[in-house]
């Protein structure tokens, strides 16, 4: 590895002018030297395109994507991959913000790695409110402000699978080389997260800093409070993605022990599209809970 090799940020923006040039200062004044940034404005109703653009005068060699229509954050996100330079590759959304040491951090870490096919390093994160003040963090901490739960490292698939708090995405670096071989996101799928982690680490092994790397922001119109609402057209998509995703998995397993955890997220998601009323849904659950009762697995 390179003393300081270079790093890919992927910024991506949709209706986020209140807080995007907060995220690219953060960028700019990271402590690490050799940063690429690409930022990508998914065809914004706000005024985040005219204000990325004004802020892009001081620093016009940044390459900037503005999508003529919204596709989305895994197709935004490809497209800015392709023109990535960097050996590692941090995707960042324009409401969250870098702390000053959070790239140097990453790289630190996967220097100094026991892992030998390490793909992902993250860390903890400080959540906060949409003025910026201070909530709490995404892996609870002590007094001396480290992680009090042991995070589960190397070989992470099986808790992936099983839906443990096992990763925070927001914190994540990654390999270019791991986007290359998984041909990045599932551009069919309405959000990107799950399914990455669980074909990376299928592949790859993750390692845990325990350090804060990100402040989180927590926005009343998340995707993640759409998994909730009933009756609504995204929350469809987003419900029905994460049933392709778990689809997806449990073709990717070989062991019946991997088949048990991903059963505990199955039911999960069960009992979750009777909550939300999506009973075509419920029933594609209950198939794959068949399936995975059904499956044997042949041991050489």
């Amino acid at each position: 590895m390179q003393n300081n090799p270079l790093v890919t940020i992927i910024c991506l923006c949709y209706n986020h002018e209140s807080y995007v040039v907060e995220t690219l200062n953060s960028v700019i004044n990271q402590l690490y030297p050799s940063i690429e940034l690409i930022i990508v404005d998914d065809c914004s109703s706000d005024n985040s395109k005219t204000i990325i653009t004004t802020w892009l005068e001081k620093i016009p060699e940044i390459q900037f994507i503005a999508n003529e229509t919204n596709l989305g954050n895994t197709k935004s996100f490809n497209k800015a991959l392709k023109l990535a330079k960097g050996e590692y590759v941090i995707d960042l959304a324009a409401d969250d913000v870098l702390l000053p040491n959070c790239v140097a951090l990453q790289i630190n870490a996967f220097k100094n790695s026991q892992y030998t096919n390490l793909g992902v390093v993250y860390g903890n994160v400080e959540l906060i409110s949409e003025k910026g003040t201070f909530d709490s963090y995404y892996f609870p901490v002590n007094n001396q402000k480290k992680a009090i739960e042991n995070r589960i490292t190397g070989d992470i698939y099986q808790s992936v699978l099983s839906g443990g708090n096992s990763i925070c995405s927001v914190s994540a670096m990654i390999k270019k080389t791991v986007f290359d071989r998984l041909q990045g996101y599932d551009e069919t799928l309405a959000y990107e997260d799950l399914d990455f982690w669980i074909r990376a680490s299928r592949v790859y092994e993750f390692d845990f800093i325990d350090e804060d790397l990100v402040q989180k922001r927590i926005v009343a119109n998340s995707l993640g409070s759409d998994f909730f609402k009933k009756r609504d057209n995204r929350a469809r998509k987003i419900n029905h993605s994460t049933y392709l995703i778990l689809k997806k998995a449990i073709a990717l397993n070989q062991t019946r022990t991997e088949d048990l955890a991903i059963q505990k997220r199955v039911h999960h998601e069960i009992i979750h599209t009777l909550r939300i009323n999506d009973f075509g849904l419920f029933l594609k659950l209950i198939g794959l809970r068949i399936l995975l009762m059904k499956r044997k697995f042949v041991i050489y």
